[in-house]
Parts: C-alpha cells; structure tokens; sequence
C-alpha cells in the first residue's frame, strides 16, 4: 500500500491529521526536499527513511526513480508514505505517481495537504480572495518543463481574466513571468508579493509592483523556494500580516527536553513565531533497581507527605503500580505536594488531590514554605536518581523523618549530534534553551571537546531556573536569560521579554 501524503506547506503544524496518522504507521517513508523534519521525528523507530528531494540542478533521484523505488518497497509488502510538500496534486507530480502506481497494479491513497500556494500568502497576511477585490484566483506554475517546445500557459487569457494570480517555483523566471503580464495587458502597477519559506520561521516577504518587483526581490537577496501573489488583494498585507511580526519570528531555539518532553516547549515557542529545534539530550530510564521503590510503595500508609519533584516522577510510579497489578488508590492516606504546575497537573489528572504545590519550586522554597510543622512528620521523596540532596537535609534539619526513593534516572541520548553542531558552528541556532541541571551536563558531553563548549557569540542561553543556571555557570558558559518563574510558560516568557529589550 502507498499513501501520497501532502505535507504542507512547511509548518509541520499544518499537516492534516490523517496525513500525521499515515507517517506514524509507515513502513517506509519517501520524502522531498520541502518537508519539515519535525514530521519525519514522528515516524516509527522502526520506520526507513528515503530522501528523494530536488533542488535547482541537484536532483537526488528522477521522477521515473523515485516511482520504481515506491513500487519496489510496495512490492515487498511496506506499508509505503510519500511524503510531499504542499499537496500532491498540486504541481507536485502526485499524478504521476499515482499512474505509476496505479499501471503496476499497486493500491494507493491519496492524502491531500495544504497548498503552498495558498498557504503561504495567508502567513503573509494576504488573502488569495477577498470580497470587492478577487473573484477569481488562478494558481500556475512559474517552472514549466523545461524539455518542452513552448510554453502551456495561456497568458493572454490568464493576465486580464483573473483578479488573483499565485505562481508557484517561479522566482527564477520572475522577469519573465512579470514581462508576459505586463504584454498581455496587465496593468504595471498592479500589486505584486513574493514570500520565501512561507509558514516558517525563515519566512521573508517582499511587496512591490510588476514596474518593480523583480529590482525589488532581486536586492531582498530572494530565492527558491518562493511563492509570488499578483493583484490587489497584497494590498492587505499591512493590515493583516500577523505572522512575520510575532515575538520570536524567525529565531531559532534548540529544546534540549527529554524526547517525550520537548513538544510542550516546543509548541509554546512556535506560538511566539519562532522554530524549535528538537535536540534531547536526555532520555527518561527506569532506576537501576526497583527494590527501594516497591518497598516505598508497600509502605505508603505509613507516611504523612508523599513530595513528588517532577512529572517524570509521577509518570515513573503511576507506571511502576500498573506493573504492579495495582493503580492510584495505592497512595492512598498521606498528603501530597508537588513542586510545579506540571507535576501539580500531572497528579490533577489522576484525579489525585494535591495539597501543597510551593511559590517558587526550588528546595529552599520548598522547606520555608512547607505548610505544617514538619517536626516528627514522616516524608516520602520521589524524585530522579541524579537530584540535589538540599530538600531531603533542609527537612531532616527541621526534624522531619525522610526518605528518598529513586523512582526514574536520566539517561544522555546522542540523536543528530552532527547536526546540531553543525547548525551551531554556522550560525543557525539563536539560542539553547536548559529545562534541567542533567541537559546542561549532557549537552556539554555531546558537543563539547575535551569537556567544553564554545559557543558563538550570538547565541544566547536561557535558563528554567537558577539551579540551571548555576550548572551553565559551572560548565564554563554563560547564562543570559533566567526566568523568574520556573516554568516553561515563564522560560518562554523570560526570552519574550530578553529579546525585546
């Protein structure tokens, strides 16, 4: 079976849901140059992956390839996901495939994706139609096959005969493109827009005339792949654009968060207008033994406070009683806190009452603010393998009885290291964000030499709190954005508010 998925546009946000189901499921997925590589993150560990891209004069494999290769791994029983962006049918040689398909006897679906031709100008700002101004939109293509003998495109008929015209690959034949136009009648100072990368955060647009749009993009330095709006309807754009002028537009930021992890940060910076990098350097591991745990859990009803310090934590023992034969009603009895919002929720979920949840969630908040005297109360700590040992002291101190259980430990993950590196070493990356002590310490172990990091001057690091920020300190590196809540909703706040000063 082959499913031609349309990946849209670029923000990968922007895939359907049936097409994300698709890539998830694949055996096989054979994907273009346009396709963001977060889509490709979600496929199956299992999965292979086949690059078939094109780029202007670099083609990693022909069309007449690429059908035999979908009709190969068909044959042998792969569950097949062509992976193209924008939709497939929409100068996207889906057809042709699908007749490749289709003639070899080899069962097919079409999935059909958000067109870039539509897409992208709405990321601008400019409505393809709009009512007064277009009742007619036309979309064409601005690359023809080059082997053939003349051009398909009526431009007699197309140039006076629709309000809104969207060319797609067009930006090397823009002068030809804008001298048809103008031949065929079209008014010189009709309203021209040329937007590169549309739906990304590398998005560029540039306004101007068919007198003046090519001197203009030309001088902008635009470049494949671009899509080009012709008529009044880029008028709008000053009144409408509302992606380009996000906070964060166009800013890279490496997430460092555990896989499972990163697309809650992830996301929230995509609504801010910038592109995550998903980088996780750490991976969430079952403690080295389950003795102490199982014991803890038996005894529960012994203890006044159950402490969680992380959703790591909570997801770690709600997974440990499942493996038990038991579920939530086994922590039954004592009181319990949770140190931040997302263990506060993640216990909230489970329908489990929480307590006690402190200002501010590092240890020494923690203890000041605990809510009774901890004289003599017997205190349960869930927490990682590798975590500071301030909590448990600070309420022994103050008389309580403690114990400490490791119920999870985190593990370094080495995904798309070379990557990474790369994209540091040229610039890319904007900046690194730090969610924890252990993504600190990990990620100097993967991109360091020799146990350092250098970092170039324009990217910033910004940190969940000031214990992370203590451990970029002592890593040779220098914090410069900390966030005063430590959440990741404050994290992202905190580079809103850094980046605009």
């Amino acid at each position: 079976m082959v499913y031609l998925v349309g990946a849209g546009p670029g923000d990968p946000g922007l895939i359907t849901v049936k097409g994300m189901d698709c890539v998830r499921k694949a055996d096989v997925i054979v994907y273009d140059r346009l396709v963001h590589p977060a889509l490709i993150a979600e496929k199956r560990p299992d999965a292979e992956v086949i690059y078939v891209g094109k780029a202007a004069g670099a083609h990693s494999m022909s069309q007449d390839e690429i059908n035999r290769l979908l009709i190969e791994k068909a044959r042998q029983g792969m569950l097949v996901v062509r992976l193209k962006g924008g939709d497939p049918f929409v100068f996207g040689r889906g057809g042709e495939e699908a007749e490749a398909l289709a003639e070899a006897g080899v069962e097919f679906e079409i999935v059909p994706g958000i067109t870039s031709a539509i897409a992208a100008p709405a990321y601008a700002g400019i409505p393809v139609t709009h009512r007064g101004l277009c009742s007619a939109l036309g979309i064409v293509t601005g690359h023809e096959d080059p082997t053939k003998a003349r051009s398909d495109i009526k431009w007699s008929s197309i140039a006076t005969g629709l309000d809104t015209i969207v060319f797609l690959m067009g930006v090397e034949n823009l002068p030809k493109i804008v001298a048809e136009l103008v031949k065929n009648g079209r008014d010189p100072s009709t309203p021209v827009a040329v937007v590169r990368w549309g739906t990304r955060s590398e998005q560029q647009t540039v306004t101007g005339t068919l007198a003046n749009i090519v001197d203009k993009a030309t001088e902008a330095g635009i470049s494949a792949p671009a899509v080009t709006v012709v008529g009044n309807v880029v008028n709008l754009r000053e009144k409408l654009r509302w992606f380009d002028n996000k906070p964060l537009f166009g800013k890279k930021v490496l997430v460092t968060r555990s896989r499972d992890q990163a697309g809650v940060l992830s996301e929230a910076l995509r609504e801010q207008g910038a592109e995550p990098i998903e980088f996780p350097v750490i991976r969430i591991c079952p403690p080295s033994s389950f003795d102490e745990v199982d014991a803890a859990l038996d005894r529960v009803a012994e203890y006044d406070w159950l402490l969680f310090t992380s959703a790591n934590g909570v997801g770690s023992v709600i997974d440990r009683l499942a493996e038990l034969g038991r579920d939530v009603r086994s922590l039954a009895g004592p009181k319990i806190g949770a140190i931040g919002p997302a263990t506060a929720d993640s216990l909230a979920r489970l329908g489990l009452k929480v307590d006690y949840v402190p200002s501010k969630f590092v240890a020494e908040a923690v203890v000041d603010e605990f809510p009774e005297n901890p004289v003599g109360k017997r205190i349960l700590i869930l927490r990682a393998e590798e975590a500071r040992e301030i909590l448990p002291e600070r309420l022994a101190e103050l008389g309580a009885s403690v114990d400490v259980v490791a119920v999870y430990r985190t593990d370094i993950e080495s995904s798309d290291t070379v990557r990474v590196k790369e994209m540091l070493s040229s610039g890319e990356i904007d900046i690194i964000t730090f969610t924890s002590s252990s993504t600190v310490a990990n990620f100097v172990k993967l991109i360091g030499e020799s146990g350092a990091v250098c970092l170039p001057d324009k990217v910033k690091i910004a940190c969940i709190g000031p214990i992370t920020a203590r451990a970029v300190e002592e890593c040779g590196l220098r914090p410069d954005i900390v966030a005063e809540e430590y959440t990741i909703r404050g994290l992202v706040a905190a580079i809103r508010v850094a980046l605009s000063a």
